[in-house]
């Protein structure tokens, strides 16, 4: 199935290796230099461990909390810091829309549109998505099992668009908190598309009393070991130089420093089931 990814990512290196590919970054776009950084350091990683990589950044945070949470830089900025991006450091990217009429404009600067979870039901979006022909990866909502993504599937193939994602971030458990049902990535895998386990989105917790989204991060390599071992093709995990000062979802980031150590077991894990 990566295989059929790097048809329609030209920049998608590494699909010959057998391992896992992954969408990795920070939350938002909060600069040029920080998106550049990020980019680079796991690039290099990525490389040297023959993985597949996707550079992931929001443009704009449109589901927030509260009034006052950030929300980013502003849209042509940070669209054109991912263009940057994908030139400069040679990787594909992937950046969130929330409104049809983002579809198109999204399109001009990145190689893959995501739906967020809580819009995977929104056809109109979903058709936008699909119909400028570039890769659409939709998350499944929390409230979804990994059966139901088929519809989600269906519609973006039934306007023209053969190359879709499906990424799942968890179910939600009560009111503030989420677990991980690994039936669902076979279930979404049958569908005969690419399947991801976003690992860092899936141990939020959600709906605090202070409006700030909390996190279990200690749990990431126990979530991404788990999910390459039922067969995952892709991770999705968010990652910044410093966690604590991050502008959104510091909570529940891997720190970047990090990163090479987890990635090493995983390649290990995928060795093992291959």
């Amino acid at each position: 199935m990566i295989q059929a990814l790097a048809t329609v990512l030209p920049h998608l290196r590494n699909t010959n290796s057998g391992q896992f590919f992954l969408m990795a970054g920070p939350c938002v776009i909060e600069g040029e230099d920080m998106a550049l950084h990020i980019a680079e350091q796991v690039r290099t990683l990525t490389d040297k461990l023959q993985i597949p990589y996707i550079f992931k950044g929001s443009y704009r945070k449109a589901n927030r909390s509260r009034l006052d949470s950030y929300t980013g830089i502003g849209d042509e900025k940070a669209l054109r810091i991912l263009q940057k991006v994908g030139r400069e450091i040679g990787v594909p990217t992937v950046t969130d829309i929330h409104e049809s009429e983002e579809a198109a404009l999204a399109a001009e600067y990145v190689d893959v549109l995501q739906i967020p979870a809580f819009l995977c039901r929104q056809t109109d979006l979903l058709v936008a998505a699909a119909k400028t022909g570039k890769v659409v990866n939709v998350k499944k909502g929390q409230f979804l099992s990994g059966e139901s993504m088929q519809f989600a599937v269906d519609k973006v193939r039934q306007s023209g668009n053969e190359n879709v994602i499906l990424t799942d971030r968890g179910n939600s458990f009560g009111y503030s908190d989420l677990v991980v049902d690994f039936r669902n990535l076979p279930a979404m895998r049958a569908f005969g598309v690419p399947v991801v386990m976003d690992v860092t989105h899936s141990l939020q917790q959600p709906n605090q009393s202070s409006g700030v989204t909390g996190g279990k991060p200690q749990l990431i390599e126990t979530i991404a070991k788990a999910a390459i071992a039922v067969g995952a093709d892709g991770l999705f995990i968010e990652t910044h130089p410093t966690p604590a000062t991050a502008k959104s979802d510091g909570a529940n980031m891997l720190a970047l420093d990090r990163l090479e150590d987890l990635l090493v077991k995983l390649t290990r894990v995928r060795e093992a089931i291959r």
